[in-house]
């Protein structure tokens, strides 16, 4: 796993913002995963995730290096959340807070953004409109009967996710087309807030009855 500092992230004692538990114990019950530097991590890897903050990612990946995305698939789970933007009307978030806005949105993506960045990595947009313990464990919600969506440019890239998102159990998984419809699925992030806060929790998910 990549981070911009390790040493910061293991020695944190108390909660985040969002009141999550230290990483380091996260780490003493995963000792088979370890922490390194944004490029260590990503010059390592055969395939990458980038779970950062949307409106840090591009930077993020930038301290990775390009040479060591290059050729590689990039799975996009981020958000392009814009917290500085002030909105006449915001709408309220699940926490009590104006929820931010999104930034691209309509005419562009986050997805778009990272694969103009870095040309040479094969982006793929999924798991960006579900909760984070869902991801990797869909079959705990219904089975993992519920809708799983991909993006990109790069028909192999997205089979290589789909093989793995099948394998982690997921039995709804819909390839949308080119990189231009992570617009789509980047955009369904206010429904995603509204619902968390109707529902008083985030494990839910959409599927398509077809």
């Amino acid at each position: 796993m990549g981070t911009r500092d390790a040493a910061a992230a293991l020695g944190r004692t108390g909660p985040d913002a969002m009141g999550t538990a230290p990483f380091a114990a996260w780490s003493e019950r995963h000792p088979a995963v370890s922490l390194a530097g944004y490029a260590a991590a990503a010059a390592e890897a055969e395939l990458l995730i980038n779970a950062t903050a949307g409106h840090a990612s591009v930077d993020c990946l930038a301290a990775a290096g390009a040479r060591n995305l290059a050729g590689k698939v990039l799975i996009d789970a981020a958000t392009p959340n814009d917290f500085t933007t002030p909105v006449a009307h915001p709408m309220p978030s699940p926490w009590g807070t104006p929820a931010p806005i999104l930034n691209p949105a309509i005419t562009d993506s986050l997805a778009e953004q990272i694969q103009r960045a870095f040309p040479a990595t094969k982006v793929v947009k999924a798991v960006n409109t579900l909760a984070a313990h869902l991801m990797t464990d869909p079959t705990a919600l219904a089975g993992g009967d519920h809708t799983v969506f991909l993006s990109g440019d790069d028909a192999g890239a997205k089979a290589q996710v789909r093989d793995l998102l099948t394998a982690y159990g997921w039995q709804g998984v819909i390839d949308l087309g080119e990189l231009t419809t992570a617009r789509g699925t980047e955009m369904i992030q206010p429904l995603y807030l509204a619902l968390t806060r109707a529902l008083g929790h985030e494990h839910f998910d959409f599927k398509i009855v077809r």
